[in-house]
C-alpha cells in the first residue's frame, strides 16, 4: 500500500474576508475530490483570509500511480484562476 500526500500553499489575492476565502477553498476542494478521487482538507492558516494550506491524500497499491496523481493535482491547482500556488511538497509513503 502506498499513500501519496501533498501539501499545497495557496495565495488568494484580492480577498478581504474569511467568507470569500471559504468560497474559493471549498470550490477547489470539491473539484479536486471529484476529479481525482482524493481526500482533501484545509490544514493550516485557517484565520488568514489571503492564504490557505490544503492537504491532499491518495491511497493506492502502486507508487508510480500515487506520484502521478499528486503531480496531476499540483498541475490542476497551478491552473486555478482564483488562487495562486505559492509552494507545495509531495511525499509518497
Amino acid at each position: 500500500m502506498f499513500i501519496g500526500s501533498c501539501k499545497l500553499i495557496l495565495e488568494i489575492p484580492g480577498n478581504n474576508s474569511l467568507k470569500g476565502k471559504r468560497m474559493v477553498v471549498k470550490s477547489l476542494k470539491d473539484r479536486l475530490r471529484h476529479k481525482f478521487q482524493v481526500s482533501v482538507a484545509e490544514v493550516e492558516e485557517m484565520d488568514n483570509h489571503r492564504r490557505a494550506v490544503i492537504g491532499v491524500a491518495y491511497v493506492t497499491n502502486n507508487r508510480r500511480h500515487a506520484n502521478r496523481v499528486m503531480d496531476q493535482v499540483v498541475s490542476f491547482v497551478e491552473a486555478e484562476g482564483r488562487a495562486y500556488l505559492v509552494d507545495y511538497t509531495i511525499e509518497i509513503l
